[in-house]
């Protein structure tokens, strides 16, 4: 199932960027169904992303958006990247139950790809206050940490290369600690507990 290529049949309209990213996908979940939301306008009417696909893997979502890169034509000049040279990714608790995710992340990630869009550029180790809870809600959670998808490499496709930086969720105080240090020794110390840095927005103490 695809969504929000436009107007046209799905077989009128030829998106080889798109296919590559699926075919990324597929290769880590064979046989898997995501679930798809578009939730924007798209990047050609001022939103940020095409859409997003939000995988259900084990004990959690991966959510990988479409419309950073070039999905259909290619339109910049750098022959050798695609777009902005990255998709988002995300992971978030699922129940065993849950047959879709929440809105919020695909809000949020609309939200960041909008400031790329805007000029602010992102690569790993990047950093962003979100201005309030990443959840909308009561999360302690207010910042994201950028780093590369442990599970999807980078990928070549006929518009250019790209590759996947996954989006973390950290507090404040774990900020402050990735300024003292770096973005990456501190999302490690995460990793030693969770290994996939699946973003628990209920999460409310800070590493130590």
């Amino acid at each position: 199932m695809r969504f929000g290529r436009g107007e046209q049949s799905d077989a009128d309209v030829e998106a080889p960027g798109w296919d590559a990213i699926d075919a990324a996908l597929s290769k880590l979940y064979p046989g898997t169904e995501p679930v798809h939301v578009a939730p924007g306008l798209g990047p050609y009417l001022g939103g940020g992303v095409q859409g997003v696909s939000a995988y259900p893997a084990e004990g959690h979502w991966h959510l990988v958006t479409y419309g950073l890169s070039e999905l259909y034509v290619k339109e910049s000049a750098n022959l050798g990247v695609s777009g902005f040279g990255y998709e988002l990714t995300f992971r978030i608790p699922r129940r065993e139950e849950q047959d879709c995710p929440a809105d919020w992340p695909f809000r949020l990630l609309e939200k960041v790809a909008i400031t790329q869009h805007e000029g602010t550029d992102y690569r790993t180790g990047s950093r962003l206050h979100v201005g309030g809870p990443i959840d909308g809600e009561r999360s302690q959670l207010t910042v994201l940490a950028f780093t590369v998808d442990s599970e999807l490499e980078p990928i070549e496709t006929p518009n250019g290369r790209l590759e996947f930086l996954q989006l973390v969720g950290v507090t404040e105080e774990e900020a402050q600690l990735m300024k003292q240090s770096t973005t990456a020794d501190v999302l490690a110390a995460i990793a030693e507990e969770n290994p996939r840095l699946v973003t628990d927005p209920s999460r409310s103490q800070p590493l130590r």
